[in-house]
């Protein structure tokens, strides 16, 4: 199928997948493999990031604000139907990311770190035909694939066993989602509304430091040079002190060339008019990230006050503590489509808080630092973990808004009409929402099918709660240690000691 035939809002995410990997990708070491590998990736982190409000719309545009069924929905193997179409689109996805975390991304990671020159053009072009299979790519063509075999699949997959494999294998990568939750997108919610408010230092102002810094730099080297002048070898402390001169001379230096660049950018003209929007944004982007923080706060402690305990996953029946996001979602309930597009700015808020907590931080493995995101100089192995990351992070993301917002997540703006019998006759009163405490039969309300996911096992939502609790204490760290720190460069992460010369020509060519 062509690009131009695909539906308006693939190609928007596709488009804008390719401009974020192309921003960030280095153009040396650039691959054409881990470039569509990267996009693909993001694409369907964001695909699956969305599909969690059709999801809410789907359940809840089958009723009328009255509390019935609509004409077309009012025959319950139609919306049987409907409910299997989205299951089956998770599993869709799901198994994508499944394929994409454990096959995909780690074979390209891994082809390009030991691929063999002679050999590489052969082995890739059938890996890209059937990267379904774990074999060595080579000897793809002698597997006879069969079709009834992908049948087979569906149809374990349909069952009750099927099911219970794919949500175990979602729940168990999601825990690793619930890590890079707590560490990236907790620092990413404090880090970006506060970077937006308090905006970058002159770039006039940095360039006099960076002339003046440079200067002292030489002074320095040039007392030490003159030390030896006369022909006197320098003491091993005096040349130890010399090469760290003459490496932090080579910085400023290139730290120059980068603020002179900046200062012609047209970009940074464009920013500089833009600072009032990018200032209310700011201010909108930490509102919205500490009504978060109160309303996870306040379903935790909901939680932990009048859940049936640990043992049950912490499940609460209903909400006994005023939810202000539920209520909000609710309450554009009746203003068609306020509550979805609410949801959807939700989701889609997590994702770049996420991405932006993983461009600040950097690609970590406990307390060593991996690689770097930098723009025009990330490596293809840098742009394939954040890939990986995102991934497992949108898996976790269903769970958080499930905290945040656990009525509207698992019946959406449904209702059902309570009728009260008195005597021989039955009183129907006004519609109610539905609710997991409510009084409603269970043909009246419909459930989401993510709702079914995140409660597969107990156990995994025993850990998810806890995995809350951490991210709001994250989160407090980050927004101090943001607040403390000072306005960033205009230069921010693109020169560092470790960079090479080569890097820097890369950067302004």
């Amino acid at each position: 199928m062509q690009i131009s035939q695909c539906p308006l809002y693939l190609q928007v995410i596709l488009a804008f997948c390719w401009v974020y990997i192309r921003k960030y990708q280095s153009r040396q070491e650039s691959e054409v493999i881990s470039t569509i590998t990267a996009i693909c990736a993001l694409a369907i982190a964001l695909i699956t990031s969305a599909l969690l409000p059709v999801d809410i719309f789907l359940v809840s545009f089958m009723k009328y604000p009255n509390g019935t069924y609509k004409e077309w929905a009012a025959n319950n193997e139609t919306r049987q139907h409907i409910e299997n179409t989205v299951l089956y689109g998770y599993y869709t996805l799901y198994s994508i990311i499944l394929l994409c975390v454990f096959l995909w991304i780690p074979f390209v990671y891994f082809y390009y770190e030991e691929k063999d020159e002679d050999n590489s053009n052969k082995c890739l072009v059938n890996l890209t035909l059937l990267p379904v299979f774990p074999v060595h790519p080579c000897i793809l063509k002698q597997i006879a694939f069969s079709w009834e075999k992908v049948q087979y699949l569906f149809e374990e997959l349909g069952s009750s066993h099927g099911l219970a494999a794919l949500s175990f294998s979602i729940s168990s990568l999601t825990l690793i989602g619930m890590l890079a939750v707590i560490t990236y997108t907790a620092y990413g919610m404090s880090v970006l509304p506060l970077n937006l408010i308090k905006g970058t230092r002159s770039i006039l102002y940095e360039r006099l430091e960076n002339t003046e810094d440079t200067e002292e730099v030489e002074h320095q080297i040039d007392k030490l040079k003159a030390k030896c002048a006369d022909g006197r070898p320098l003491s091993m402390r005096d040349r130890r002190n010399l090469q760290d001169l003459e490496a932090k001379l080579q910085v400023l230096r290139r730290q120059g060339r980068h603020l002179e660049i900046a200062e012609r950018n047209c970009c940074n003209k464009v920013g500089s008019a833009l600072r009032p929007m990018k200032i209310l944004l700011g201010v909108f982007f930490i509102l919205v990230a500490l009504l978060f923080f109160v309303t996870l706060f306040i379903s935790n402690l909901d939680k932990a006050l009048h859940s049936a305990g640990i043992s049950t996953g912490f499940i609460i029946f209903g909400t006994n503590l005023t939810n202000p996001l539920n209520e909000l979602l609710l309450a554009l309930q009746p203003v068609f489509p306020l509550d979805y597009v609410l949801i959807t700015i939700i989701t889609m808020y997590f994702v770049f808080t996420s991405m932006a907590g993983i461009r600040n931080m950097g690609i970590w493995f406990f307390w060593i630092r991996l690689y770097k995101i930098k723009p025009q100089r990330t490596r293809p192995q840098a742009l394939l973990f954040l890939c990986m990351i995102l991934l497992l992070i949108v898996l976790h993301t269903s769970y958080m808004i499930y905290s945040l917002a656990p009525q509207y997540v698992m019946y959406g703006s449904q209702k059902y009409l309570l009728q009260v019998r008195c005597g021989l006759f039955c009183v129907t009163v006004n519609p109610l929402y539905c609710t997991a405490s409510g009084l409603q039969d269970y043909n009246q309300c419909t459930v989401t099918r993510s709702y079914l996911f995140l409660h597969k096992f107990w156990f995994f939502s025993t850990i998810y709660y806890f995995g809350n609790w951490a991210f709001l204490v994250v989160f407090l760290i980050g927004l101090v240690v943001s607040c403390c720190k000072g306005k960033k460069s205009v230069i921010e992460g693109e020169v560092d000691a470790d960079d090479s010369d080569f890097s820097d020509d890369e950067y302004v060519h």
